[in-house]
């Protein structure tokens, strides 16, 4: 087991082979422990230079609807009248505390997510 820090693309890249190589190999053998170690330092790499933003609070509650197949008339019990959903779903108006509480309980959006400006 030759493992060395991931510090550029091609190391990168090495490492992604070398994980594909030993993907089914089992816990407690040196080549699962290779694996996990390798796991982890491309976890490093990928989080540090190709991080995921979260998305902004309407196009996750658009996707987690459609995930659930709901209608924006679905969201009137969380958010209030007809005209408040469309307002907000169209940016038009901002989520309030209130909301957020509900939209994290029933869609189980992370008020990470529902919080951010938009």
């Amino acid at each position: 087991m030759n493992i060395l820090p991931i510090r550029n693309e091609t190391d990168y890249q090495n490492a992604l082979e070398r994980f594909e190589v030993i993907f089914d190999a089992e816990r407690g053998t040196e080549e699962g422990d290779e694996l996990e170690i390798l796991a982890i330092l491309i976890d490093n790499y990928e989080n540090e230079h190709f991080p995921i933003e979260m998305p902004d609070p309407i196009s996750a509650i658009k996707f987690r609807m459609e995930q659930m197949g709901m209608k924006q008339k679905d969201l009137v019990e969380m958010v209030g009248y007809k005209s408040r959903v469309s307002e907000i779903m169209s940016k038009k108006r901002k989520l309030t505390l209130d909301m957020i509480r509900k939209l994290n309980t029933h869609l189980n959006i992370p008020t990470e997510v529902l919080i951010q400006e938009y």
